[in-house]
């Protein structure tokens, strides 16, 4: 089973920067694809970014060249770097790990964390 705890969320002005970690325990780290999912109220929960075991990266349009997701394998950990954050990027973000190593859409994302709120504020 694996388990995942996200930290780093808050309240920030339109502009400004937040960093979120996932922690994950409980299984080989290394050799699983990492995502970040946001759901703000009201609307669906929606791809944000994800990165493969091997490292490569994938983005949703919306948060091109703002948001940059990273791994470290020896911490178990992931990380969104949010930048130039909008208030539009306000909602619940959402670390998800999947069983294989390459993982891009929603539904091939096999665990979740309970989320960490981000309020962008305008």
């Amino acid at each position: 089973q694996v388990q995942l705890v996200e930290s780093g969320g808050g309240l920030v002005q339109a502009g400004g920067s937040l960093r979120l970690t996932c922690a994950a325990s409980g299984r080989t780290f290394s050799s699983s694809a990492m995502g970040w999912f946001r759901q703000a109220p009201g609307k669906e929960r929606e791809f944000v970014a994800a990165i493969t075991w091997v490292h490569s990266t994938n983005y949703a349009d919306f948060v091109k060249e703002r948001f940059t997701i990273s791994r470290d394998n020896a911490k178990k950990a992931v990380y969104l770097q949010m930048n130039s954050l909008k208030a539009e990027d306000t909602a619940l973000y959402y670390c998800a790990a999947a069983r294989r190593g390459t993982a891009w859409e929603k539904d091939e994302f096999d665990y979740w964390g309970q989320g960490t709120q981000v309020t962008v504020s305008s």
